[in-house]
């Protein structure tokens, strides 16, 4: 732990980008409220704002600059994190004179001392890229144990976290980064080796965030589907999940960002039939036609993925299935567009996002030949996303006349706002619960009676697991 700050020291922190951002800001918030902080909500008065950016794609990376500029507007000191910080280091501070320090994953343990010394006047030293997989022994099994940093793995027998936000939902991060060498994608590069948290520190953290209220937890990671395969079970996974579920006061697990090419039938068993565990399949497909899937690095076709959709839905016939898919590779053909298009129409998927190819600094596909025109890659985003929008209503439609469990997460008067199983946060759309006496938390039992787009109308059922009564 730093030295204590000054008093009323405050500090405001930012999060961008995924779920696995908001698990690292709020350990840092854990580690700055540990060593005497005060933290307060954007937007309010600050000696400090910690930007946590995000550096995935061209649209994130302006967004994470726009924030910094907007934040060193308010005459706070900015402090960049994240993984445009990790990623550009001393190019993004000569870049930005306005932010006063760009710090990588490394200083996030001494991040109270750093504040200190951007505030008294001290020059911060701006973080030097490198490749973080170089930091890892190649072996997952030689991975334990190092002391290496990585973010939102701080606890132990002791959680260094801070809940930002409240409200029945939680991200709680099971593993960070990857191993596969995808030729579109930098985040390796950045977030380095794919590194498992142990189960006993998962539970750990997952009792706090029940204890705290926590309804269901998501599991995020960049490869959830690899766990457990450093620690020398590959399905450890699948005995997780049931001691997650069986937490007092969960009452439901969803687990996010699958492979499909490592998608064990154990762990589709488990998670279509393990009671508290959402049937819910978040599959990284990225395309459909086996060409474009073998430049980007990728497994599988569309016969492959739709016998994977057909596996899951033998076992739940209501399982939620979503995906994202990215147009405009290099060398994508017209009629690998096509194959794309006949594959989303026969998958049925819940919910899937749409991105156009840009190049990534340091990756692969950079250096493909048969680029294409933007304005080639605008159109056939539009395409996508139009047919995809048809698709997905149509999707909600076949779900009328079926009763779903939501839990809620707004109430006003007699109406509820919450997801169902095969809703994820913020992607994949919501429930509209028409019923009196409802309450945030509270897991419900309703029929679904009409859609609005990707969005279901339902009137209440029953009550299922109403929410513990939180005390005054």
């Amino acid at each position: 732990m730093s030295e204590p700050v000054p008093p009323d020291r405050r500090v405001a922190i930012v999060t961008l980008g995924c779920a696995r951002n908001d698990v690292d800001s709020e350990e840092l918030a854990g580690r700055l409220a540990a060593d005497g902080w005060e933290l307060v909500a954007d937007g309010t008065p600050a000696d400090a704002v910690v930007v946590n950016t995000c550096g995935f794609v061209a649209a994130a990376k302006k967004d994470s600059i726009d924030t910094l500029l907007a934040a060193a507007d308010t005459g706070a000191k900015v402090i960049a994190v994240g993984c445009l910080a990790e990623r550009y280091g001393a190019q993004l501070a000569d870049s930005l004179p306005e932010v006063d320090a760009v710090l990588g994953f490394d200083a996030y343990p001494d991040l109270s001392a750093r504040l200190d010394d951007v505030i008294a006047g001290r020059a911060v030293r701006p973080h030097t890229p490198r490749d973080r997989r170089t930091l890892l022994p190649i072996a997952p099994a030689q991975r334990t144990g190092t002391d290496v940093g990585i973010p939102g793995h701080a606890g132990g027998p002791r959680v260094m976290r801070r809940r930002l936000e409240g409200g029945p939902v939680a991200p709680l991060k099971i593993a960070s980064g990857c191993d596969r060498r995808c030729s579109f994608c930098a985040i390796p590069s950045f977030r380095g080796s794919f590194v498992s948290r142990r189960p006993a520190d998962v539970l750990t953290e997952a009792r706090w965030l029940a204890e705290g209220g926590v309804r269901e937890l998501v599991l995020v990671s960049e490869n959830s589907t690899s766990y457990g395969k450093d620690l020398g079970d590959v399905r450890l996974l699948e005995t997780l999940l049931p001691e997650l579920a069986a937490i007092p006061g969960i009452v439901r697990v969803r687990l996010s960002y699958l492979q499909p090419a490592e998608l064990r039938p154990s762990l589709v068993e488990v998670l279509a039939g393990t009671p508290g565990v959402a049937p819910y399949f978040d599959l990284s497909f990225q395309h459909a036609s086996g060409p474009v899937l073998r430049r980007m690095r990728r497994f599988g076709s569309t016969e492959r993925f739709l016998t994977l959709l057909d596996t899951i839905r033998a076992l739940d016939p209501q399982a939620g299935a979503r995906s994202n898919v990215i147009v405009g590779f290099p060398g994508e053909t017209s009629a690998d567009v096509a194959e794309l298009e006949r594959f989303l129409v026969a998958a049925r998927l819940d919910a899937v996002g749409v991105f156009g190819y840009s190049d990534e600094d340091g990756t692969e596909a950079a250096q493909l030949p048969g680029k294409m025109r933007q304005d080639t890659v605008d159109r056939r985003v539009e395409r996508m996303s139009r047919l995809l929008e048809e698709l997905m209503a149509q999707r909600a439609v076949e779900r009328v006349d079926s009763v779903v469990d939501v839990l809620v997460e707004e109430v006003t008067g007699d109406i509820a706002e919450g997801r169902a199983a095969h809703q994820g946060p913020e992607v994949d759309g919501a429930t509209t619960v028409r019923g009196p006496g409802l309450h945030v938390g509270d897991l419900v039992r309703a029929s679904v009676v009409s859609t609005e787009g990707v969005d279901l109308v339902a009137d209440l059922v029953a009550v299922i697991d109403a929410a513990p009564a939180r005390p005054r």
